[in-house]
């Protein structure tokens, strides 16, 4: 069982159904999720170290106040997160976030900063981008249909294989960013210009 206030360390939660549960408090270090349904919940004031989390559904989970650092996710979930309500302290910069082949749409990272966010294989249709840091990420092989980027700094991002982003070239910070030489077209369509055969 998973309750308030508890500690957990070198864990493995298997096939849980906490769907539209509340917790507050909770500390997991070094702690493994397979396969469980955390769709709805609500994580207050919690602490999530060095965890990963394998085939879950965790959208429209609640992180308010919640710490995370140094987390995987794979093959999850994550529909409709805000992940600016987490708690990510100012003094640091790289939280060590992962996610590979996730599902992240209409999820919000907006105004956070995370250097070295790494992104992969990942669907992130309609997902905020604004006012965010993400300098230094691996953005590879997403999917960024829709993605709102407004103000963000994308310095040394790499956007190697990824598609389908519209990122005006004038309103983000893209020094040193790398995009796949065909997408990269779509650069050019913020500043007007027409291309031709």
């Amino acid at each position: 069982m998973i309750e308030s206030g508890e500690s957990f360390y070198d864990e493995l939660f298997a096939k849980k159904d906490l769907q539209g549960e509340s917790f507050t408090g909770i500390e997991f270090e070094e702690c493994r999720f397979e396969e469980c349904d955390f769709s709805d919940a609500i994580f207050k004031n919690c602490k999530f170290i060095n965890c990963e989390f394998s085939r879950c559904n965790l959208s429209l989970v609640n992180l308010s106040g919640t710490r995370l650092f140094t987390v995987q996710f794979e093959e999850c979930k994550l529909v409709g997160v805000d992940w600016s309500k987490a708690d990510w302290p100012s003094y640091h910069v790289d939280f060590e976030l992962r996610f590979k082949q996730c599902i992240l749409n209409d999820a919000s990272f907006f105004g956070l900063t995370l250097h070295e966010l790494k992104l992969e294989e990942c669907k992130l249709h309609e997902v905020d981008f604004r006012e965010g840091d993400f300098q230094q990420s691996s953005m590879t092989y997403c999917d960024f249909t829709h993605a709102q980027f407004m103000r963000t700094n994308l310095q040394e991002v790499d956007f190697s294989e990824s598609t389908d982003y519209a990122i005006n070239v004038l309103e983000n910070q893209l020094k040193g960013a790398k995009f796949s030489r065909y997408e990269a077209l779509n650069l050019l369509e913020s500043l007007g210009i027409e291309l031709v055969d």
